[in-house]
């Protein structure tokens, strides 16, 4: 009997290493394989750690080149002379790319029915600080119906994360047994710097989240 493998949309972040780990967990290594966008990031530095992680973790990786998307659409993401913002009066924050994930999952998918693979993982969730359009559930759920119809292929896309917090995947990744890995050798931060800078909204996420974490487990430990 053939087993189900997964394909894995990997950016070398906190979510998607999760994800990587647990679909190694779930599919076993074999049969997992991991799909990474190049779309002309800021935070170019994520590429390298995917990369790595690809390696140390022993599955194969793809590296597609998407950074025609920078002609499409104008963001704090694909141009670093714009400061990276907080949601204010606007709708979403100044990183919200326009498209993206769509195109990621269109990439993924044609991608993915050459394998002979069904199952795709992304690692989008609604309750991410952003509130991104195409993180939600009725999005995947949609994407999902027309990849299914224009390519006349059940593909089943998986969030996991869906709608866990961010301190709640840090759990997940403790559970997994992989805490320590993913915090040393991820990258969240918007602005390239290794390490984190500290300050832009997806560095104050994932700090705080942990620290959180961290605090309830020991607070959980003591007697």
């Amino acid at each position: 009997m053939q087993k189900n493998k997964a394909l894995v949309i990997f950016s070398g972040g906190q979510d998607s290493t999760t994800c990587l780990i647990q679909a190694i967990a779930d599919y076993q290594r074999e049969n997992v394989q991991t799909i990474t966008f190049d779309y002309g990031q800021r935070h170019h530095i994520e590429l390298e750690k995917a990369a790595y992680i690809a390696r140390d973790l022993g599955v194969s990786q793809r590296v597609i080149n998407t950074s025609v998307i920078a002609q499409t659409t104008h963001n704090a993401l694909l141009d670093a002379s714009m400061p990276i913002l907080h949601s204010q009066d606007q709708a979403y924050p100044n990183t919200f790319v326009d498209g993206r994930n769509a195109l990621f999952l269109l990439l993924a998918a044609s991608y993915a029915k050459t394998q002979q693979i069904h199952d795709m993982i992304i690692g989008v969730c609604e309750t991410d600080f952003s509130g991104y359009p195409d993180c939600r559930d009725i999005f995947i759920k949609s994407m999902n119906v027309t990849l299914n119809l224009a390519m006349d292929y059940s593909f089943n896309i998986k969030t996991p994360l869906m709608y866990l917090t961010k301190v709640q995947t840090w759990q997940l990744a403790d559970q997994l047994g992989y805490l320590d890995y993913i915090n040393q050798n991820t990258h969240t931060c918007y602005q390239g710097v290794a390490g984190g800078c500290g300050e832009c909204p997806s560095c104050q996420l994932r700090q705080t989240s942990l620290a959180i974490y961290l605090a309830n487990k020991m607070g959980s430990l003591t007697p």
